[in-house]
């Protein structure tokens, strides 16, 4: 389905300081008078496009500001990973995107997942096109 997130200005790589309250650093990021218009899942995750990595939130309700992206609703191609495979899922991904769809993603997206105390999985999705 679609997806609107909130991408981080300085944020691109999840570490415990981040994730222990990353929401934190989405509310600080809107203006006071706007931030009542802002809700967000308990979900973290990376996105990239162009080369560029930021972290994100997803947004159950938002109003106008920068720094909103809609990830469009479609086909994904989607993997689940530990962090030592983090690099080799999504480059596994996107060669099958490439080779079996004859798609080149013109993003990814890796949510976040915490699978323990001090520890998290990773969700990888490489976007394919419209259904």
């Amino acid at each position: 389905p679609e997806r609107v997130i909130l991408l981080s200005d300085t944020l691109e790589a999840p570490t415990l300081d981040t994730l222990w309250n990353y929401l934190n650093h989405f509310y600080e990021k809107i203006p006071p008078d706007l931030r009542k218009d802002f809700d967000f899942e308990d979900l973290a995750g990376i996105y990239t496009e162009r080369g560029r990595t930021r972290l994100f939130a997803v947004c159950t309700r938002y109003g106008e500001i920068e720094g909103l992206k809609v990830l469009p609703k479609g086909k994904y191609l989607c993997a689940s990973c530990a962090e030592g495979g983090r690099e080799r899922t999504l480059g596994e991904l996107l060669r099958l995107a490439r080779t079996d769809h004859g798609v080149e993603p013109p993003f990814t997206v890796q949510l976040i997942v915490v699978s323990g105390i001090l520890q998290w999985n990773y969700e990888v999705q490489v976007y394919l096109g419209p259904v």
